[in-house]
């Protein structure tokens, strides 16, 4: 018999596989990043929501009262921040406490309108404009210290 008369043909390869469906190692790949996406977008929900809350505490609870009422309310939620972003802080008193709230600000408690939080407390009548920039000063360093935490 002639190789060349016979019916054979050449070799044949199979058809490459198809990109889709992707193989099981990739779901579980897709499902571990949306379940990490999820998580982290939860925590991150939970955190501003948290903030917030603190926040509204903070507003409720220096909104109610006459001004030295609410210059000492001021002062417990700003030690109840210390105390989360820096446990040991809250125990601070007079100069040593308002350096404390300076931070790495500058001198807005210790030497400036802040230093009503020190003393405001104890007067029978506090300025409005004194009150109103110390009301600034410490709802911002509240939101400082509440995103600083240990």
């Amino acid at each position: 018999m002639d190789p060349a008369r016979l019916p054979l043909r050449d070799v044949h390869l199979p058809p490459s596989p198809s990109w889709w469906p992707p193989a099981p190692g990739w779901w579980w790949l897709a499902a571990a990043l949306l379940l990490l996406v999820m998580a982290l977008g939860a925590w991150l929900a939970w955190r501003r929501w948290r903030r917030r809350r603190w926040l509204r505490g903070f507003d409720a609870g220096c909104g109610e009262g006459d001004r030295p009422q609410r210059l000492a309310a001021m002062s417990a939620w700003l030690r109840r921040a210390a105390r989360r972003a820096q446990p040991g802080a809250e125990h601070l008193q007079g100069e040593a406490w308002l350096r404390f709230l300076d931070g790495r600000d500058g001198p807005d408690f210790s030497a400036g309108a802040g230093r009503l939080l020190l003393e405001g407390g104890f007067r029978p009548e506090v300025d409005a404009r004194a009150f109103d920039v110390a009301h600034a000063l410490a709802r911002a360093r509240f939101v400082q210290l509440m995103e600083r935490r240990r």
